[in-house]
């Protein structure tokens, strides 16, 4: 959940990579996955889609236990606004959820008032 990514969690990243436009998202959910690689599309086995992951530099040093990195992924579920827009999110977001607009390497981002169902996209 975005609410429990920390800004130390995401130092390494170097660049997202978004699979489709984002101008006409609302907000997608966010999540730390443990990945085999510092770059490169994830497998993903999630209901819904992914819409985009981050990229990590070469400083990233992979898990000591597990040899996994931690790296965000950013997808929709089936249910949410971008395909029913008068369903469960017609208003709010959940939790995971951000405003794509505000994502960049290394920060988590955040919710605005376009994220939770209004038509501004001002900072909350």
């Amino acid at each position: 959940m975005s609410a429990l990514i920390a800004e130390d969690e995401i130092v390494h990243e170097v660049d997202l990579v978004w699979l489709e436009e984002i101008s006409g998202l609302d907000y997608v959910r966010q999540s730390l996955d443990r990945l085999p690689t510092r770059r490169g599309k994830p497998a993903y086995h999630r209901d819904g889609r992914m819409v985009g992951y981050a990229l990590l530099g070469p400083e990233a040093k992979p898990s000591r236990s597990s040899g996994t990195f931690r790296r965000r992924v950013f997808w929709l579920l089936p249910h949410d606004r971008d395909t029913v827009p008068d369903g469960l999110y017609a208003t709010g977001a959940p939790a995971e959820a951000v405003d794509p607009r505000t994502l960049a390497p290394g920060s988590k981002g955040r919710k605005t008032e376009r994220s939770e169902g209004g038509s501004v996209s001002s900072p909350l």
